[in-house]
């Protein structure tokens, strides 16, 4: 369980699954999505489709390696939606603020530094790596969407896609399941999530990873970043009330937490 651990480990933990989603995620999205070599692109990329792996994977591999201790969230939507489910953040009927607060400053922080690594990584390269063209996994809607979509379709699918991953975590990690199966199933959903939505917003459903590359990117990120703040945490705390008004698990059942 991971409230067993004293909070200095669960933040630790949190930075190093938060840094391994972001980095793994975007930098796939950055270094390997093409294969560009003299200005030729050779085909051998892994595309959307290997992008939208490498996000479920780092989630999959990262709640197994630090899920235990943490309880493996790495997204301040999902910590928030499992205060709304009341499967984190409270203690005796009491609001845990330092415990709340702590893992979102983490992943905020954890995000930032994988965004930088990966900046480091992807400017190594010869001839140099133009962030204002490359947009280094930028989340965007209008014309910094992939596929341009509008302000009110990027929002819509946030909202939605981040529920049901929140919903995902809620019920697989349920103490009436199966143990040490939760992190499959959150790993292979974020990857269905990224598989719907790339071409939409470049995928977010996570502040800490928008926010990672964001101000690296600049190009229009930074004044977009918001509504990769609002949409994923409203989604997030909407499923985390729906579960625990009708999903939710029966009052003398202990707590799981979300890698099981």
């Amino acid at each position: 369980m991971a409230m067993e651990y004293p909070l200095s480990k669960r933040l630790a933990a949190e930075f190093l699954g938060t840094f391994w989603l972001v980095f793994g995620g975007c930098g796939t999205a950055v270094l390997a999505a093409k294969f560009v070599k003299g200005g030729v692109n050779t085909g051998l990329g892994v595309g959307f489709l290997g992008v939208a792996f490498a996000f479920g994977l780092t989630v999959l591999t990262g709640a197994y390696a630090f899920g235990t201790v943490s309880g493996g969230h790495f997204n301040p939507a999902v910590t928030l939606g499992l205060v709304t489910a009341r499967r984190f953040g409270w203690q005796d009927g009491r609001f845990a603020t330092a415990d709340v607060l702590g893992y979102l400053v983490t992943q905020v922080v954890a995000g930032l530094v994988a965004g930088a690594t990966v900046l480091g990584v992807a400017k190594s390269i010869a001839g140099g790596y133009d962030v204002q063209v490359n947009g280094l996994a930028a989340n965007g809607y209008g014309s910094h969407s992939p596929g341009h979509y509008g302000l009110a379709g990027c929002l819509l699918i946030e909202v939605v896609l981040t529920g049901f991953f929140v919903l995902v975590i809620l019920g697989a990690a349920d103490v009436r399941m199966p143990a040490g199966f939760a992190p499959i199933a959150i790993g292979l959903s974020l990857t269905l999530i990224h598989l719907i939505s790339i071409p939409v917003t470049n995928t977010s459903v996570n502040p800490a990873r928008s926010t990672g590359v964001a101000f690296y990117a600049g190009n229009g990120a930074p004044g977009q970043l918001w509504l990769f703040w609002v949409a994923p945490i409203l989604g997030g705390v909407l499923a985390g009330g729906a579960h625990h008004y009708l999903l939710g698990q029966p009052a003398d059942a202990p707590v799981s937490s979300p890698a099981g």
